[in-house]
Formats: C-alpha cells, sequence, structure tokens
C-alpha cells in the first residue's frame, strides 16, 4: 500500500508542475533580460554534465592522451566546428570513441 501511494504521490506532483507550465505558457510574459538569460540554461546545464564526464571518467581529474573520453570529445568538437551538423557530430565522435575503446582494451 505505502508504494502505491509512493506513486501516487509522485505523479500528483509531476502532472501538477508541468500542468501549471502548460496552463500559464501564453499567458505569461518574462522580462526581456530574463529571456534572454534563460537561453543560456541548455548549454550550462550540458557543460556541467559533460565536462565532469569527459575530463573525470575514473573519478580523478585524467588531462592526458590514455583518456579515451577527452579524446573522442575533442575530435568530436572539432568536427562540430567544421561540420555544423548535430548528426554528424554525435555519429562521428560516438564512433570514433568506440575505435579508441576497441584499440586500447
Amino acid at each position: 500500500m505505502n508504494e502505491a501511494l509512493l506513486i501516487l504521490g509522485m505523479f500528483i506532483i509531476t502532472f501538477g508542475i508541468r500542468f501549471i507550465m502548460f496552463a500559464f505558457a501564453g499567458k505569461l510574459s518574462f522580462p526581456n533580460w530574463l529571456a534572454k538569460s534563460l537561453k543560456f540554461v541548455p548549454p550550462a546545464v550540458l557543460t556541467a554534465i559533460i565536462i565532469p564526464a569527459v575530463i573525470m571518467p575514473s573519478g580523478v581529474i585524467d588531462i592526458s592522451l590514455s583518456n579515451n573520453y577527452l579524446i573522442a570529445a575533442l575530435f568530436a568538437f572539432v568536427i562540430a566546428l567544421v561540420t555544423k551538423s548535430l548528426l554528424k557530430t554525435i555519429g562521428l565522435g560516438m564512433s570514433f570513441f568506440l575505435v579508441l575503446q576497441y584499440l586500447y582494451l
């Protein structure tokens, strides 16, 4: 019974938060400075997630040529600059990472 109440409570909270956002979506406007600032949130969050995973894959800072995550991330960065294509960046970056993992194992 406790599990059912827990799931129901999580549903109510999750649904309530999302419903409020959808209910006020077209009726609420932010000040111009806030709207401009909010455009930087997704890159900041992605950077906060990706950088530790790339630089510290084993929990310790590893900035060396033996860090496959770092080498593949730099390769993907170069591909992104050259092609400006998200699909090519992800595909080639992951392929390069898998090749590195295969060669160094």
